[in-house]
C-alpha cells in the first residue's frame, strides 16, 4: 500500500510566519495558485482513498488535489493547538521569556494553554492508526492524506526509524511517499519513506515522479 502525506496550502497566517494551529483560516490566493500549478505540473499522484483534517485549510486543499474523490475527515488529524501563541509570529513573541524557554527547549516544551507535543503526537498517531486499519480492511491500494505540517512530523517521527520529529518538516503543498505491507505492519509497525513529493527532494529522497516514471516533472507554470 501507498501513502501520501501532504501539508495543506499556503494561508495569509503560513505568508505572515504566523502559528497557525486552531485557527481557521482558508487557503490564500497565493496557496491556490501554487497547488493547481504543481497539480498542472503532475506533482501529486492519484489515490483511491482522501483523508483530511477538519480544518478549512486541508479541505479545501484535498479538494483542488482530488477533485474526483470522497473526502473522510478525521479530527484526530489537526494541527496543533499552539495556545497563547495562536497566531501570533515570532517577532510578536521576542522578549516572552515563556516563548524563549520554549524556544531553548527544542520545542519540546508545551505551548502555554494549548497542546504538547507528546499528547499531540499521540492524538495523531491514534487517528493515523485508525485510518491505516481502515484502509487494511477494505483492501484499498493508495491513500492520501492532506494534513498539516504538525500532524506529519508527528506520524512519521513515530513510525519511521527516524525519530527527530522535525526532520520531517514539509512545506505548503509538499509531503512524503509511504510504503507498508500489511505484514510489516502487524509485525513492527513501520513504514518506509521512499519519495518526497512537491517542489524539491528532501533529505536524500527522490521526487516522487522521478521514483515512480524516472521522468522528471514539467516545470510548474510561473517558475
Amino acid at each position: 500500500m501507498e501513502l501520501f502525506f501532504i501539508r495543506h496550502g499556503k494561508t495569509w497566517g503560513n505568508l505572515q510566519h504566523r502559528y497557525i494551529g486552531v485557527t481557521n483560516e482558508p487557503l490564500c490566493p497565493q496557496g491556490r495558485e501554487e497547488l493547481q500549478n504543481l497539480a498542472t505540473a503532475g506533482c501529486y499522484p492519484p489515490a483511491q482513498a482522501v483523508y483530511s483534517s477538519p480544518m478549512e485549510r486541508c479541505v479545501e486543499t484535498a479538494a483542488l488535489l482530488f477533485p474526483n474523490q470522497p473526502l473522510q475527515t478525521v479530527e484526530g488529524l489537526r494541527e496543533i493547538n499552539f495556545g497563547l501563541w495562536e497566531n501570533k509570529n515570532w517577532q510578536e513573541l521576542s522578549g516572552d521569556v515563556q516563548y524563549q524557554s520554549w524556544v531553548d527547549s527544542g520545542g519540546a516544551l508545551p505551548f502555554p494553554q494549548g497542546e504538547g507535543q507528546v499528547d499531540f503526537c499521540r492524538r495523531c498517531c491514534e487517528a493515523w492508526e485508525s485510518c491505516v486499519n481502515q484502509l487494511f480492511a477494505q483492501n484499498t491500494p493508495s491513500a492520501a492524506y492532506v494534513v498539516h505540517g504538525g500532524t506529519i512530523m508527528a506520524v512519521l517521527s513515530r513510525y519511521t526509524n527516524q525519530r527527530d520529529y522535525f526532520y520531517w518538516q514539509a512545506e505548503n503543498g509538499c509531503g512524503f511517499v509511504v510504503q507498508l505491507t500489511k505484514k510489516q505492519w502487524e509485525s513492527c509497525q513501520k513504514v518506509t519513506v521512499t519519495a518526497a513529493i512537491g517542489r524539491m527532494a528532501h533529505h536524500g529522497l527522490p521526487l516522487w515522479q522521478i521514483h515512480k516514471t524516472g521522468e522528471e516533472p514539467r516545470s510548474p507554470a510561473g517558475k
